[in-house]
Parts: C-alpha cells; structure tokens; sequence
C-alpha cells in the first residue's frame, strides 16, 4: 500500500486560514525560525481583517510582557478562533481594554500540519519564506566541544620575556 506523496488541495475559506494561523502560531512557540511564523500569522490577520473577515476585539493584558513591563495584545476572532497580535497606537484608543486574559476560553483543536498550514498562509498573504538564511543557521549545526589536558592552554600564551 502507498502513500500518495500529492498534498490535498485547499480553498482559501476563512475558516481554513484560521486553521491554518492556529497551527503556525502553535508550532512557533517552539520552532527556531519563530520570526517568520509569527509573521506570516500577523500579516495573514491583518488581511483578514482588511477584507473583513475577521475583528479586532479587544486589548488584553499580555502574559509575557517584555523587560517585566505591562503590556497589552490585541485580540482579533476569526470564526471560532481568536488570536493575539501586537496593537498598533490607534487600537490604544479605538479598543476597550478587556483586562486580563480569560485561561477558560480555548481555541478549538485543529489537525493540519506546519507544512499545509505554511503553505496555506503562503498562498494567502504572497509571503515566501527566506530558505537561503534558513539553511545558513541549520547548517553551522552543533560543533562538539574542544577538552584540554589540565594545564594546556586553549590559545596562544602571550608570555612577558
């Protein structure tokens, strides 16, 4: 029995492209090429949100601020999902402040792998990903650590003569 190595065809449906930001905004959390996820997520919700398809709702206290300070996230909902991006200075004074994040509320699960969801995002926003600065991080990869015998030394001594 094989595998068909073909990917399913996928229509550009609100809905799929929620799916689709969910599972990259999962995947950066821990992923080492984290800038590009969180970007393709923001510049797919932006567009989304241009076009009206989805709403900026809210600001909410974010649970890791940067440098111990407060600071706040807009909250955008996109179908069932919803979703945090960076605020802007006028969603300061357009958005009400909702106050602290509601743990209670769950987005629902979604089965897509990084790879459709990628190319998902992809085909929407018309954003490619770098694979040239890619590959130079993965390819410097792990260098084994150099042991010296107890009073050998790792460089060049500069002695006094």
């Amino acid at each position: 029995m094989q595998r068909s190595t073909e990917s399913k065809p996928f229509t550009l449906t609100p809905n799929t492209i929620a799916k689709a930001i969910f599972t990259v905004n999962r995947h950066a959390k821990t992923a080492t090429n984290n800038k590009y996820l969180y970007k393709l997520k923001q510049e797919a919700l932006v567009k989304l949100i241009k076009e009206g398809k989805a709403q900026k709702i809210g600001l909410h206290f974010s649970n890791n601020p940067k440098y111990s300070r407060q600071q706040s996230d807009v909250l955008v909902e996109c179908n069932e999902f919803t979703f945090h991006i960076p605020p802007s200075k006028e969603d300061f004074q357009t958005l009400p402040h909702l106050g602290e994040l509601n743990s209670s509320i769950r987005n629902p699960k979604v089965h897509m792998s990084l790879n459709t969801a990628k190319k998902v995002l992809q085909s929407y926003t018309g954003i490619k990903e770098n694979t040239a600065a890619a590959s130079h991080k993965a390819s410097k990869g792990y260098q084994k650590p150099v042991f010296k015998r107890l009073g050998e030394s790792y460089g060049p001594v500069w002695r006094k003569k």
